[in-house]
């Protein structure tokens, strides 16, 4: 198995120091700057459940570079993926598959899901269809990311929680292919199921990101200020709410319910979600991944969604003033 992994920060390179490191893959990183060089010189180093370890890694600049490959892991925000789809196209061969790492809607989000939207586009985060022209969406494994890690130091991952990468081809099919990754996953000791519904396991982990990411870019306090608010904690629940009506419109079923997601956010405790994170460093912030295409399906099914509306117009004002939008 050739798996690639392009942008191999924190979550890129946690997958890839394991996968290394359990010897079954041929895998390669593509990175930059810094973080690249410190790769070539002295391999991965991965610091988790306080050990380090350094894993021997194949790290290049460039798809040139790396050449066509079985998986391509893919671990960008998504406003970045327009950019980079290009850049991919050489390590994509005759039946090369996409692994979409990606936080929010996805572009292929209406591949394979069948009924009245089969095929449809998500301008949202598939602006014009450059991205899906790309990596075609027959080409996509979706996956949800759970564990949290960081690059404290060029060339270093330190891993703080969870394991698992749960996968799903957006037909619900179980294939070849997604249950050859799934076998790799496992063996380098990640929890990798294979669902067949991976729509409704995105949704849940989105559920809570649409409203408080955005929620935390406008107030900038951590997870447990916003939820120990009320008046914070009931426009996050009402967004929910509405973003739930919108999901199960388009077939989704919640496996909790908005309370219990929200009690779940609570126990992250003094976090910064990931927007907040970016608006601080001047870094672009993933408001149409996570909560403009929310609203784009909101009107694509007719479900009025006032709150999301609302709270994403503020943002990306908030955004743009700041330069990260």
């Amino acid at each position: 198995m050739k798996l690639c992994v392009f942008g191999a920060g924190a979550i890129g390179g946690l997958m890839a120091a394991k996968l290394a490191a359990k010897g079954d893959a041929e895998v390669t990183v593509i990175a930059r700057g810094p973080h690249l060089a410190a790769m070539q010189a002295k391999g991965l180093t991965l610091r988790s459940d306080g050990q380090e370890t350094v894993v021997p890694v194949r790290a290049v600049a460039s798809a040139e570079e790396a050449g066509p490959q079985d998986y391509v892991v893919v671990t960008l925000k998504a406003h970045s993926l327009p950019g980079a789809a290009k850049q991919m196209q050489p390590l994509i061969g005759a039946d090369t598959a996409i692994v979409s790492a990606v936080n929010g809607i996805p572009w292929w989000y209406f591949h394979g899901l069948g009924g009245a939207f089969e095929g449809r586009r998500v301008e949202s985060v598939d602006p014009g269809g450059v991205v899906s022209a790309l990596l075609p969406p027959a080409r996509a494994i979706g996956c949800i990311v759970y564990p949290a890690a960081e690059v404290p130091e060029p060339g270093v991952i330190e891993h703080t929680y969870g394991d698992r990468f749960t996968l799903g081809e957006p037909d619900g099919s179980r294939s070849a292919r997604v249950n050859a990754l799934s076998e790799a996953l496992i063996a380098a000791g990640f929890k990798a199921p294979v669902r067949p519904k991976i729509r409704d396991e995105l949704w849940v982990k989105l559920w809570g990101n649409m409203a408080f990411n955005p929620i935390s870019a406008l107030t900038t306090v951590t997870l447990d200020v916003l939820i120990a608010d009320d008046g914070q904690r009931g426009i996050a629940r009402a967004m929910m709410l509405e973003g739930q009506a919108v999901a199960e419109k388009l077939g989704v079923r919640f496996a909790i319910d908005v309370d219990k997601r929200i009690a779940g956010g609570a126990e992250v405790g003094a976090h910064k979600t990931s927007m907040l994170q970016d608006l601080e460093r001047g870094r672009p912030m993933e408001i149409d991944a996570l909560l403009g295409a929310v609203v784009e399906l909101a009107e694509l099914v007719e479900v009025p969604v006032p709150t999301c509306r609302t709270v994403l117009a503020l943002v990306r004002g908030r955004g743009r003033a700041a330069g990260c939008y």
